[in-house]
């Protein structure tokens, strides 16, 4: 993928990039393989908003991705490489020799007729072929990892991510995760080789206020715009600081440095923790 510049005959314009399509083989995806996304605008089952700026957007439908890739020792062929609306990453469909035909997360690099082969067997290691982690060399790039053998996979599955393999230590193998995070997984658990598709996906600028609406995003009022009733940030004359020690959000809740992170079982499997923003 690469980004591309328009001419700025529009102050929106000026600032937006765009995405050239260059790796898109397929306009539209495999319906079969596909169903409606439903609108919920944020809200719960009892019509609650629970989560809040989202909203309207464009007509979407979801591509089902096979993260579990369980199809062993079938030789399968890349027909096409496709956009996914829900995600950054692009998406590639596979035809079975067997018939069958699934999408996959497509590793950075993978072409139209590549083959590509999913085993618990040790195998030649190249893009896009799935293996189990201690079957894969040390050093070698890594997505799309399960962190229970037969869950799917679980980590690395955003554009451009990466889980690099470390070290053997035992039944499990040491990885270190996009986040900087160090911890083991259980050698058994299956991971594709290469990183994930379009990694400039992130240096796209939207540019205006009409896209970020396509992209079912509605507008997010600053608090401290408002009056201090409406927020803990609000109030003042004019252009005001914040006057509080630390952020706070809506409910008066500090937002910022504060553990967010419920403890896990897996919690004993982590070697380094995540580096955490300055």
């Amino acid at each position: 993928m690469g980004i591309r510049k328009v001419k700025p005959i529009t102050n929106a314009l000026r600032q937006a990039t765009f995405d050239d399509w260059l790796d898109i083989t397929a306009v539209k995806p495999l319906k079969q393989l596909t169903v409606p996304k439903k609108k919920k605008g944020g809200r719960n089952m009892q019509g609650k908003i629970t989560v809040r700026h989202q909203g309207g957007g464009a007509k979407q439908r979801v591509r089902l991705i096979d993260f579990k890739q369980d199809k062993f020792d079938i030789p399968a062929t890349v027909k096409t490489i496709e956009y996914d609306p829900i995600r950054g990453a692009r998406i590639a469909l596979l035809y079975y020799r067997d018939g069958a035909k699934r999408y996959i997360i497509a590793p950075d690099g993978l072409k139209v007729g590549d083959a590509v082969m999913s085993s618990l067997q040790k195998q030649e290691i190249k893009i896009g072929i799935r293996l189990p982690l201690k079957y894969i060399p040390v050093g070698i790039e890594v997505h799309n990892v399960e962190l229970v053998r037969g869950a799917g996979g679980k980590l690395a599955r955003g554009a451009g991510n990466l889980v690099q393999v470390m070290a053997v230590d035992g039944d499990h193998v040491q990885l270190k995760l996009p986040s900087g995070e160090i911890r083991l997984v259980k050698g058994d658990c299956l991971a594709t080789v290469g990183k994930v598709s379009n990694p400039d996906w992130r240096l796209i600028s939207i540019g205006k206020a009409g896209r970020q609406r396509l992209l079912g995003i509605r507008p997010t009022v600053r608090g401290t715009a408002m009056n201090p009733v409406d927020h803990p940030h609000g109030g003042g004359e004019g252009k005001q600081s914040i006057g509080l020690k630390a952020p706070k959000n809506l409910w008066g809740k500090k937002v910022l440095g504060v553990p967010t992170r419920k403890p896990q079982p897996s919690d004993r499997l982590i070697i380094q923790r995540r580096k955490k923003r300055k």
